[in-house]
């Protein structure tokens, strides 16, 4: 099959992976059991052998694709003067501490006018296709014998074709046929589940994803929105530990063709403040909480291994440090983008900005939710001294660069949010500190910041010391209260901002022929900056600009109100998706944005 655009995806999932559902009926991609295990169906990494798992009308038809409200159920809707089927795809799930459940992949056709001749062919390919596998067919479907079992349960007939599986059936109409993929036991042969039992997973599944929207209490402008992204955030939460991956894929590439292809199956610790903001915001407390859970044991680890070793930027669902980068040669890439990456070789870089974010993180946990404990603050005053012990080294930064290191504005910013919320919360608590130490580094590292970070030849902000060129991620000062946002010298850095990395609406995160990232070859705009760049003229008091760029960015979401990490240059999505990251910088600016415009209103 041709490659479709990455936009053209709806998702599904079950708190322990997702599946990319495509307009034309295709999974292309699953992996199975976690979000990070290899690849089950990877068509979206090579259309020839990555395999999928395709349901559609024979005949052709158009495509619509719709999200059951307020659920991360999925309806794909082909319509034809013939007939008109829908496909209806969910991953049942349950609540956290229920009973456990089978995880599959649920498929429903409906005729619902006219008849409609259905195609099916499933072709997994395990292992990042590179396991080879066996077909037999059952009484009630096919199994697929590979690096583990995997049954195909349906009341279709089936054949073999080659690796797959494959039949059509008619349905006339008010005629359903049901579809289940899941892992079999040894020796266990695929059994279709009663059609009221399925029907009754369906409306749990329903329930589950409503009752855990309704959790929240935005009720402000643009609520479907911001729901729809609250709903992709759980979507993309590992329920066992709480950690939030920061992207449902690996390797689809910044510029189609292009190199700059990352595996974005893990949990940064840079997410955590983000995550935590985004999720009280929305009034999500459980969701935080389990959350910092993961997050503590991260602490815990951390602590007892070498509390006086930096921290590991990211870490995979259940907490390993390593993530060792490898190319799987044998994969085409998404419309040729080369290489295909699995693990991340950033999880080994210095990163001061951390610690910024997981300070800021465990503060506003302790404001909103509950006070952490004693242990907690223990664990934490170690990674503080690091601060003040290595602030004024460079780093790979933000971006994960793989050029040379630098001392990037971003770090040193963040750096000095560590220890901002380091006092804050010993004042707050009356945890025992060195506060004379802590306030000192503070000061410097905001002097340092005022003196180098800042360029009078181009009257802002620079990416880093010695460096002219910009970078969007200094629209973070405001948001961390580093500096007012009606600062001459931020609202100079928001003008230059505008001018330079903006075209019409769309922030690129740098310009790549000022700076030397280490990779050639070009990407598209940062959503995230996007979002970043409305919140920072939302706090400044730019709220009628920062709003048409808001409305501006909306339409760049797919059908289904999804982002990837970037934006190409003719609106396409680019990069790995959906994107956690960006999804709760949307949440963030909604939020400042509705209030700013109440306000006034006011």
């Amino acid at each position: 099959m041709p490659y479709l655009p990455i936009g053209n995806y709806g998702v599904i999932g079950d708190l322990r992976s997702v599946a990319l559902v495509g307009t034309n009926g295709s999974i292309d991609w699953w992996c199975y059991p976690h979000f990070d295990s290899p690849s089950a169906f990877g068509a979206i990494l090579d259309d020839q052998i990555g395999g999928c798992f395709q349901v559609r009308p024979v005949n052709s038809s158009t495509a619509k694709q719709l999200y059951i409200p307020d659920t991360n159920v999925l309806l794909t809707r082909f319509l034809a003067s013939d007939g008109v089927c829908e496909l209806t795809d969910f991953m049942p799930v349950r609540e956290r501490h229920a009973q456990e459940i089978a995880h599959k992949i649920v498929r429903r056709v409906e005729a619902v006018r006219g008849r409609v001749k259905v195609q099916i062919r499933c072709a997994p390919a395990f292992d990042y296709a590179r396991a080879r596998h066996t077909v037999t067919l059952a009484p009630a479907g096919a199994i697929f014998e590979g690096p583990f079992r995997l049954g195909l349960a349906t009341t279709a007939p089936l054949r073999a074709d080659g690796d797959a599986a494959v039949g059509e059936m008619e349905l006339a109409q008010g005629e359903v046929l049901w579809l289940e993929l899941e892992e079999l036991a040894p020796g266990a042969a695929p059994a279709a589940t009663a059609p009221e039992q399925l029907q009754l997973a369906f409306s749990n599944t329903v329930h589950y994803w409503r009752k855990s929207l309704a959790a929240g209490h935005y009720g402000g402008r643009w609520r479907e929105v911001v729901n729809r992204s609250a709903l992709v955030l759980k979507l993309l939460t590992f329920q066992p530990t709480g950690g939030i991956v920061a992207a449902a894929t690996t390797s689809l590439p910044e510029h189609i063709g292009g190199v700059r292809n990352w595996d974005y199956r893990y949990t940064w610790i840079r997410d955590a403040s983000f995550t935590l903001y985004g999720l009280l915001r929305l009034g999500f407390g459980e969701e935080a909480k389990h959350f910092m859970d993961w997050l503590s044991a991260r602490l815990r680890e951390h602590d007892e291994a070498d509390s006086a070793a930096p921290m590991h930027i990211m870490y995979s669902l259940h907490g390993d440090r390593e993530l060792q980068e490898q190319t799987l040669d044998h994969l085409g890439g998404y419309q040729q983008s080369r290489p295909v990456r699995v693990g991340n070789g950033a999880y080994s870089q210095k990163q001061l900005d951390v610690y910024g974010e997981l300070m800021d993180a465990v503060y506003l946990y302790n404001k909103h939710v509950q006070p952490i404990g004693y242990d907690m603050w223990r664990q934490l005053t170690p990674l503080l001294e690091y601060v003040c012990d290595h602030w004024h080294e460079p780093d790979e930064g933000i971006w994960e660069v793989r050029g040379p290191q630098q001392h990037f504005v971003y770090s040193k910013v963040m750096c000095w949010v560590a220890l901002d919320r380091g006092l804050r919360l010993a004042e707050k608590r009356s945890f025992p500190a060195p506060r004379a130490r802590w306030t000192q580094v503070r000061d410097q590292i905001y002097e340092d910041v005022m003196t180098r970070g800042w360029s009078k030849k181009r009257n802002s902000f620079v990416q880093a010391y010695g460096s002219e060129a910009l970078d969007a991620s200094n629209l973070i000062m405001p948001l961390v209260f580093f500096l007012s946002p009606t600062d001459p010298r931020m609202q100079a850095t928001l003008d230059a901002t505008l001018q330079e990395l903006v075209s019409d609406s769309l922030v690129q995160r740098y310009r790549l022929e000022d700076t030397n990232d280490g990779l050639p070859g070009e990407e598209g705009s940062f959503s995230i900056c996007t979002f970043w760049l409305v919140e920072a003229m939302t706090r400044a008091g730019r709220v009628d600009e920062a709003r048409i760029i808001f409305e501006k960015m909306l339409t760049y979401a797919n059908h289904l109100g999804l982002y990837s990490e970037e934006i190409g240059r003719t609106g396409e999505l680019l990069g790995n998706y959906p994107q956690a990251f960006t999804h709760l910088a949307l949440i963030s600016a909604a939020y400042n944005l509705n209030q700013a415009l109440d306000r006034r209103r006011h």
